[in-house]
This record gives C-alpha cells, structure tokens and sequence, in this order.
C-alpha cells in the first residue's frame, strides 16, 4: 500500500555495519532490512517513505493520512521500528497526518546514532526530524523507549507537543532489571532463549495468535538475533521536570509490566502530572495490545 520516496536499502544497510554497528553483523543488518522492508509493503494505508537528513544521521519515516490533518508523530520502543504501528495506523489516518519515525540507533532504517540519553542531543535530533517535514508542533505518540523520548521532547521542547498519548513509558517508574539480567543467560541458547526472553519481557504469544501475529512474533525473534539492544539504564525524570508537563497526557500501563515499574509510574504521574489521564490495564504487560480506539478518543478530545 505504500509508495516510495528516497528509500534505498542499499544505502541504509551500507550506512548500518561500520566499527560501532548495531548490529552483530553485516549479514545480519542486510536480512533485517529485507524483512522490514517486505514488512512496510503491507503498511495499510497509502504511505510515503521518507528520509530526512538529521545531525545524527538519516531519519526514515512513513509518512500518511491527510496531508492538510493535523501531525501527529510515532515513536517506537526499544528493539523494534515503525512496523509496530500496522494494527493502529489506519484509524489514525484517517484524522491525522500520521508520521511513524524510526527511531535512530534501533532496528529500522534510521541511522545507527545512540547519543548519550541523558544530553540534549536527541531533542535536537527530532527537532531537525520536525523542521524537515514543516511541522512546527504535533501530538505524539510513544511506547517504552519512545515514550521517554517523547516525554524527554515534551520537556524540553513544551511548545512543540500539542499532546501526549503514551504507553507503558520509560522514565517515570522504576525500570526493571530482571529481565535484562536474564538475557545474558538465555540469549546463548538461540531461538529457544530468545524466545524466553520475549516471553519473560512481553508475556507468552497468545494461544490464538494469527498467522499474521505469529508470522511478526517470528521477525521480532529475527530482530534480537541480530541486533544489540540498548543495555543502559534510562534516565528518569525529576519531579520538577515532569511537573512543567501541561499538555494534555493519556498515559496507559499494564499491571504486570515486567520492564517498568507501572504502580511507580501512576503513583508518580498522581503526585506530578495530576491532569493525566492514567489507565491502568492491571492483566497487562508491557505489550499493550488493541489501544488505537482509546488513543484515538484521546487525541481528537477538545479541552
């Protein structure tokens, strides 16, 4: 569904495998940049394929929806890309102009830059990702990682967030180290581990799982086969920076979240952002599932 605008593969992976990869290899980058590829040809709306140029490096960006709609800005989590966007997009389309960024340092088509989390330096990078696609200021919409990026963005750049709609987000709560701990055990083990491992982080594949779910549990094995994941502890936020939040915030969190403290963040979230909107999915992980309706209400909400 989607049509293409300066995406080349070759160059992506090219750029992807030097000394400081985020990749085990260069093979490996190669295959993950196929899957994902062959991934965004499913994208469900009519899609432009975008890369802007950043001081960080090349930004890819699936950009849909109206052109003349209000923006509203994807940010993935850690260990994954846009594609983690295909069940939700085609609703918000259809009132927004929806970008899904790739986040850089990840496992998507953007630039393999990690700078230093606790700097400006990725505030600057989304303001170079904004000023190259005319946006003066959108909603945002951010899991894990990329919700303490757009909290971190929120923070520093107030006049650029219309609105926050996160999901399980970094930052507020305790991050949990249980499962990272884990993992230098279970990832010698191969598929098997890694699959522990998700289990461990997202909870179990549900048991009616579509072939279509099943076939992106596969890929997202495939990712952290051949992707070195962020292993450094995020920054969390002090009260008083989480206090100058006075965008309207939709702020979703499972209960059994095993990678973040979820009860630390509501507590928190209470006590500094009191006009959030907290929904608390007690039998939920950190794999929110079926949100884009109450996403979606939120975002359209007049206050």
């Amino acid at each position: 569904m989607s049509s293409h605008r300066h995406a080349d593969l070759g160059h992506t992976v090219a750029g992807s495998t030097g000394m400081n990869s985020v990749y085990t290899s260069a093979e490996g980058a190669r295959i993950l940049a196929q899957q994902y590829t062959a991934l965004l040809d499913q994208w469900p709306v009519p899609a432009e394929r975008i890369r802007v140029p950043t001081r960080q490096g090349e930004t890819f960006v699936m950009a849909g929806g109206p052109k003349e709609a209000a923006p509203l800005i994807l940010l993935h989590g850690s260990g994954a890309n846009a594609a983690i966007w295909r069940d939700d997009v085609a609703l918000w389309a259809q009132h927004f102009r929806v970008y899904a960024v790739d986040l850089i340092g990840e496992p998507g088509l953007s630039a393999p830059s990690r700078p230093a989390l606790d700097s400006d330096a990725h505030a600057q990078w989304l303001d170079d990702v904004l000023e190259a696609l005319a946006v003066r200021s959108a909603a945002f919409v951010g899991t894990s990682l990329g919700g303490w990026l757009a909290l971190d963005y929120a923070i520093r750049r107030p006049e650029r967030v219309d609105r926050l709609a996160l999901r399980c987000p970094s930052g507020i709560g305790r991050q949990k180290m249980g499962v990272l701990a884990a993992s230098v055990f279970l990832l010698p083990f191969g598929h098997r581990g890694r699959r522990t491992m998700l289990n461990l982080a997202l909870g179990p594949a549900p048991s009616e799982a579509t072939a279509r779910e099943r076939a992106f549990g596969e890929y997202v094995l495939l990712i952290h086969k051949h992707f070195r994941p962020r292993r450094e502890k995020l920054p969390v936020f002090g009260d008083s920076a989480l206090e100058t939040l006075g965008m309207p915030m939709q702020v979703t969190l499972g209960g059994r979240d095993r990678l973040i403290d979820s009860h630390g963040t509501r507590r928190r979230l209470q006590q500094t952002a009191p006009h959030a909107s907290v929904r608390f999915l007690p039998e939920a992980g950190h794999l929110l599932k079926n949100q884009a309706q109450p996403v979606l209400d939120f975002l359209l909400t007049t206050e």
